[in-house]
């Protein structure tokens, strides 16, 4: 099983009402898409996370449930569901969220111990940067390390990141803590917007990572392992919107590593090129089919085919 720990909120869709804009609500966040993709590709999967008891809270619950995502780790609250407004029209959706003190940030517990089952943890975007779950993460990862294989996508929202310099220094203690980061090309350009990629991806090796990806949009994606460095072109499609792409390419790459026993830390290790290559392949694959329709809505497993 790979256990996705983060949030879960609603994402309000531009729409036509009649002669108005308007808005639709939608099951989104990043670790939800991320959870929904896995189990519509057919991999053990569980959320970990906190709930709201509102309908927008019961909407969650059931996107979660009609994709296969074991809940039994899942927490419920009084709080209210986060909320966010998608801007879509520039070269990558703009997300404006909203809510203080809601449900998903209220997270502070994790299931101790964690069975055997579980292979791998994914983490990621908000619930990292927000609190007191962002604490509660991190003393989570450094607890697990080294026990499971640790997957990280920063997914950064610099709107959401009051303090730069604050979080850049966690952010060196997450890499440390990770055997795969997935990034994409915007992430680097906030998180080191003067320097290199391969610069980059060479200094997170170094530091302990095992796989590096970094995703580059319509033109597909870079892996590292090693010295070895894989590239792969991205499919061409006509794009609806990029809602979720990154989610569901994590999800595509995280589906390939488990389906071919690569979620060990030696196994991870002596990935080979060739896998590497087939790995991003399936990955963008995955990415291209959400990317030709509305919102954060990846592909169930009898679409690859």
């Amino acid at each position: 099983m790979i256990l996705v720990i983060g949030e879960a909120l609603i994402d309000f869709f531009p729409a036509s009402c009649g002669k108005e804009e308007g808005y639709i609500p939608r099951p989104g966040g990043s670790p939800h898409n991320v959870a929904i993709g896995l189990g519509r590709l057919g991999v053990p999967v569980g959320f970990v996370g906190r709930l709201s008891r509102d309908w927008f809270g019961r909407l969650l619950r059931k996107s979660f449930e009609s994709s296969g995502v074991d809940l039994r780790y899942l927490m419920e609250g009084d709080e209210p569901t986060a909320l966010s407004f998608i801007h879509l029209g520039g070269a990558e959706p703009e997300f404006s969220f909203y809510g203080t003190k809601t449900a998903d940030c209220m997270l502070t517990t994790f299931p101790t111990p964690l069975p055997n089952e579980v292979r791998a943890i994914h983490v990621g975007s908000l619930a990292m940067v927000r609190e007191p779950i962002g604490t509660a993460i991190t003393a989570f990862l450094s607890r697990e390390h080294g026990e499971r294989i640790i997957s990280f996508d920063p997914n950064v929202r610099p709107n959401q990141i009051s303090d730069r310099d604050a979080y850049l220094a966690r952010f060196n203690r997450w890499l440390q803590l990770s055997d795969i980061v997935k990034a994409s090309r915007s992430d680097l350009d906030y998180l080191y917007p003067d320097e290199d990629e391969k610069a980059v991806t060479a200094r997170w090796l170094e530091s302990g990572v095992r796989l590096v990806v970094i995703t580059h949009g319509a033109t597909g994606a870079t892996g590292y392992v090693g010295r070895e460095v894989v590239k792969v072109e991205g499919e061409r499609i006509t794009a609806v919107d990029t809602v979720g792409a990154g989610d569901a390419f994590t999800s595509g790459l995280l589906a390939w590593l488990h389906e071919h026993n690569r979620l060990l830390p030696e196994r991870l290790t002596g990935i080979s090129t060739e896998e590497l290559h087939a790995a991003l392949k399936w990955a963008g694959r995955v990415a291209a089919i959400t990317c030709a329709r509305r919102g954060a809505d990846p592909p169930h497993r009898s679409e690859l085919i």
